[in-house]
Parts: structure tokens; sequence; C-alpha cells
């Protein structure tokens, strides 16, 4: 009996509940993959591309034959991968074991090959119809979709990321741009971060956030530039962001100073230097000559009273009095930067 095909419309519904093999090299995986999706490769790297050179020159049937060797040696490795995999999936509550949802890049021969073994050996087995390919086509139209979002706004320093995990806890929906970038924003947002995700995987993780939120209930996000670091919010999905009301909150300038200070003080003085530098054009020559001096003069303080001052500018310039407004703004106002009070504050906008 053949391996049944899905979808990858019925692929997403199941997901949650099955386990997700991705038979891709572990190239391909690495840079950007299915969210939950475990990695088994039918070919290593090299493999791959031996295969690759081999269809491309001579034929389909001559790179199966080149194939059929490395698969024949992985048989038992990868049928004892998988029960390794289904076993860590059924502890706790789940007793029933997971379905299994195997694809590739074009849902072709590799994905099908592994779902022959898998099935053969008993599991439950569906093969994603189109692949991956089909996958990175759903989450792009993820973008398109008209969505409730409610913008969270802030000066430099205003604790806006920390307001919106109170925001969570308190119940609220919120999908953490900076979360799933690895990445704060600003020239200094990578500093303590885990290395950022690719473009396309960053736009897998946003797609998944938001396919996830079930509610038709606003969702809070905070007020980004497109670019986060190096990777872009999507245009269509940032483009609704733009045109969503931003609730803007004001906290005064030493207050946030204190809390920025709390946040990076503690970092390696030439990482924060470094980060200066980087926006010298636009900070101009004579701060970032300051700025640098007061790092290395260990007066963590007043560097980043002069940054500060700069990106309140930038936000002036690009939030609260751009021209024609690029968001609408509502402003009000908090007395310090305390996450769990001033969501309470957010909730009532």
């Amino acid at each position: 009996m053949a391996v049944q095909k899905i979808d990858i419309d019925d692929f997403i519904i199941q997901a949650p509940n099955s386990l997700i093999i991705d038979v891709r090299s572990p190239g391909e995986f690495e840079h950007a993959h299915i969210v939950s999706a475990l990695n088994l490769p039918l070919f290593t790297n090299d493999e791959r591309a031996i295969i690759g050179t081999t269809y491309k020159k001579q034929s389909r049937e001559e790179a199966i034959k080149v194939g059929l060797p490395l698969f024949g040696t992985k048989l038992l490795p990868m049928i004892e991968t998988v029960e390794k995999w289904v076993s860590e999936k059924q502890q706790g509550a789940n007793t029933i074991k997971p379905t299994i949802l195997v694809h590739c890049w074009r849902g072709g021969m590799r994905s099908a090959a592994v779902a022959w073994l898998l099935d053969l050996y008993g599991f439950k087995v569906y093969q994603l119809t189109g692949g991956y390919k089909a996958y990175r086509n759903w989450v792009l139209n993820q973008f398109i979709k008209e969505y409730p979002i409610k913008v969270l706004g802030g000066f430099t320093g205003s604790g806006k990321t920390e307001i919106l995990h109170a925001l969570q806890q308190r119940n609220n929906t919120v999908i953490d741009l900076e979360g799933l970038a690895n990445h704060k924003g600003s020239a200094f947002g990578a500093i303590g971060q885990a290395v950022q995700p690719t473009q396309e995987m960053f736009e897998n993780k946003l797609a998944s956030a938001l396919f996830n939120n079930k509610t038709d209930q606003p969702f809070w996000v905070e007020d980004e530039s497109q670019r986060i670091g190096l990777v872009m919010i999507p245009s269509a999905f940032f483009l609704q962001m733009r045109n969503s009301i931003c609730h803007f909150i004001i906290i005064p300038f030493e207050e946030r100073l204190n809390f920025i200070v709390q946040g990076y003080g503690g970092f390696d003085v030439q990482l924060l230097i470094d980060a200066t530098v980087r926006i010298q054009k636009r900070l101009g020559g004579l701060e970032t000559k300051n700025a640098v001096q007061f790092f290395n003069e260990n007066n963590i303080i007043a560097a980043f009273a002069i940054l500060l001052k700069y990106y309140d500018r930038w936000y002036e310039k690009n939030t609260l009095s751009a021209s024609p407004p690029k968001l609408l703004v509502q402003q009000f106002n908090a007395e310090k930067v305390d996450p769990v009070h001033n969501a309470v504050l957010v909730e009532k906008r």
C-alpha cells in the first residue's frame, strides 16, 4: 500500500500533534525549516551535491543508482532515531503514538523513500505534497491576511519588550517580533542575544506565530523598524503594523536612562563601543567621540545619555513627527519603567 499524501492545509492542521520529519540535507535544514520539525537527512550535504550533479548531468536513473547504496546503510539508524523521537513525543499525558509527517524540498524521492521505510516499519506516515516549497508558499500567504493589530510604542528604554511579556502573563495575546528575530532592534540589539535566524527562518517563525493566534481578538506587537538587525519584517505585514494605532508610552528620560544602563551596563565595554561606532554617521563625529571616551572612562551613564538622546530624536522623527504620519499615535504617560504596572495601563488602551 502506497504512503498517503496530504496537502499543506491538512499538514498544518495535523502538525501540532504529529512528529514532523524533514529529510533534507543538514545544510538545507540549518538555513530554514518548518517550525518544530526534526532533521533526519537522507543524505549529507556532500552526498546531496553528488547526487544532484549526477541528476543534472546524466539522468534521474543514474542519480537513483548513486543514492541507493548510501540510503541502504542508513535504514536501521533512521528507524532507531524515529523510535527515540516517538518515545519522547509520547512522554507525559500523550500516550497515543504520534502520526509522522515527512517532507523534503518538493515532496519527491527523498521524502517518498523515508516515508516508505517508516510506513513499512509500522508507523502511521503521511508525505507532504509539494514538500517544503509548499510550506513556504503557505508562510508567505500568512502575511497578506488581515490581522487586528495593536502596536506598543515608546522611546528607547521604556521597557516595551518587558511590557509585552507582562501583557502575555495577563492573558493578552502577544507576538514578540524581537524575540523571534533574536535582536532588540537597535545598533546594540545583538549584544547578549543568540545568533539571528536567516530571513527565511524568521518568516517561518512569524507565520507560525500568526497562525497560532487562534483568536479574533487583537494582539500586541512592539513598534519596530522594518529591519530588526539582519532580518526584515515582511512588507505586507509591516504595512499593517504601520496602519494600526500605535499606543505610545511616555516615560521620563532619567527613568529610561537608568533602565538602559541596568540592561547594558554589564556587557563588555568594547562591544558597546563597537555598536556606537556603527551608528557614527547618524550620531555625528563629535557625539560618537564623546560617547566612546565616556565608555573608555567607564562612565556608562554619560555615554548612554548621549546615545539615548540620539534615539529619542530618531523616534521623534520616524514615529511622532513623521510627515505624512506613518502611524496613528495615541500617547499616554507613565511615571517610571515598571513593566507590570505599565502593562495594566496598556490594557486600558
